[in-house]
């Protein structure tokens, strides 16, 4: 079993000098979640005075200076107020939301509910398609290319489900690095659609050329493939895998990608047409920091009728996008919030803030690198790898193996950390 850790400031990489103490102050321990560390959840002082943070305003210069700019760091990291009753190593579950966007999100909620149904029927859709154009613009699509989801596992079961070019006999292809609830999508095509799944399994250690070759290889040897799912930047690896070079050989091959961007955007710059596929499901709540609950899907203009209506709606027009993704009642307030959490994003910079986390995961991969039986199977080619990155403990794959070792390093961290933590 692979495990993937996804820092988030300097502080969390230390230096201690025993194996495990080393290996948990590297900040690795991402996979175990949060370490309890005290009784009760204390917040920030930043948390109540929102107007006394730090001013922030973007730098300038090389990325690389910046990212190693802790003063600046520290102004960004005021702005995410967490609890002192834990350490919490993990970013890649969700993205807290900086204050600014919980203060905002807060007002919307508060004006949902004040204003009820009447805000729902007469204001709302207005409001939201303010929120489209802004999304749109910040992914480099039209607006009546995307649609908004509760996350990107929905958007990308809509997507999955809904491709309609798929005929009795074809064949479907996914990866095993691929999230599992898209790999049960794709299995489901077998009975819905009549077609045969062809896994593939992704080379260790993953290079750009030896991943290449696995896609190549696969439609080569599966003519019959038609749809591919292929992940943009794994959640178990922190693999970036080369989609617009994927994306080629599937055209090549008559086939389409859908591709799984959730973990993309915000932890890497890049946008729609830097992917290059025609069918995208996109996380907001991950690394952009938008309230939990919000996700999209991208279909292409001129793609649309190549999915279906979603169980024949009939609310939206069968030429518009919300067809094909009806999710009913959403979480206004979250998705109201989302202009908010881009105009953050932007405030940081985000070619700022993606060589902040390569910063951040360079470090204290190289902290770990002697640890003796840590295999770190990510590799470090920056085209490949972004935050997240995945290790393993040589010779303990089996599921108890791994269990065990989870919780003996929560231990660690609650011996490291638990004593100077308590109030």
């Amino acid at each position: 079993m692979k495990y993937s850790v996804s820092p988030t400031r300097s502080s969390e990489v230390g230096h201690a000098g025993y194996s495990r103490r080393k290996f948990i102050g590297a900040g690795a321990a991402g996979f175990a979640g949060s370490a309890f560390v005290g009784s009760a959840p204390v917040l920030s002082a930043s948390y109540e005075r929102e107007d006394q943070l730090p001013a922030l305003s973007t730098p300038s210069g090389a990325a690389e200076i910046v990212a190693r700019d802790e003063d600046y760091w520290e102004r960004v990291a005021a702005y995410y107020p967490v609890s002192k009753s834990v350490i919490n190593l993990e970013s890649g579950f969700w993205g807290m939301m900086p204050a600014p966007v919980f203060a905002q999100y807060m007002r919307h909620l508060e004006r949902v509910n004040l204003e009820g149904s009447y805000y729902a029927r007469r204001q709302y859709l207005l409001d939201l398609q303010q929120v489209r154009v802004r999304v749109a613009a910040a992914l480099r699509v039209e607006v009546e290319e995307i649609a908004f989801t509760r996350n990107a596992t929905e958007a990308l079961q809509a997507l999955i489900g809904g491709y309609n070019r798929l005929r009795r006999g074809d064949a479907v292809l996914y990866a095993d690095s691929d999230y599992p609830s898209m790999q049960y999508a794709m299995n489901w095509l077998a009975d819905r659609r009549g077609v045969r799944i062809v896994r593939l399994a992704i080379p260790e250690p993953a290079n750009h050329d030896n991943v290449l070759g696995a896609y190549s290889s696969a439609l080569a040897a599966n003519p019959g493939v038609r749809l591919l799912l292929v992940t943009h930047l794994s959640n178990k690896s922190g693999l970036i895998f080369p989609v617009p070079k994927i994306v080629s050989l599937a055209r090549q091959s008559g086939a389409d990608v859908i591709v799984d961007a959730a973990h993309s955007w915000g932890q890497t710059t890049i946008t729609v047409p830097d992917i290059g596929a025609d069918f995208i499901g996109f996380n907001l709540h991950k690394w952009i920091g938008a309230p939990l609950g919000v996700g999209l899907a991208y279909i292409r203009k001129g793609r649309l009728n190549d999915v279906d209506r979603m169980m024949a709606d009939e609310d939206n027009p069968p030429d518009s996008i919300l067809s094909r993704v009806h999710t009913g009642t959403m979480n206004f307030a979250a998705l109201l919030s989302v202009p908010m959490a881009l105009d953050f994003h932007d405030s940081i910079g985000p070619t700022y803030k993606a060589a902040r986390l390569a910063y951040l995961r360079n470090r204290w991969v190289n902290a770990v690198r002697d640890v003796r039986g840590l295999e770190i199977l990510t590799p470090d080619d920056p085209a490949m790898v972004a935050s997240i990155t995945s290790f393993r403990i040589r010779g303990l794959t089996k599921r108890e193996d791994n269990d065990r070792i989870v919780e003996e390093l929560i231990g660690e961290v609650w011996l490291i950390y638990g004593d100077s933590q308590r109030s």
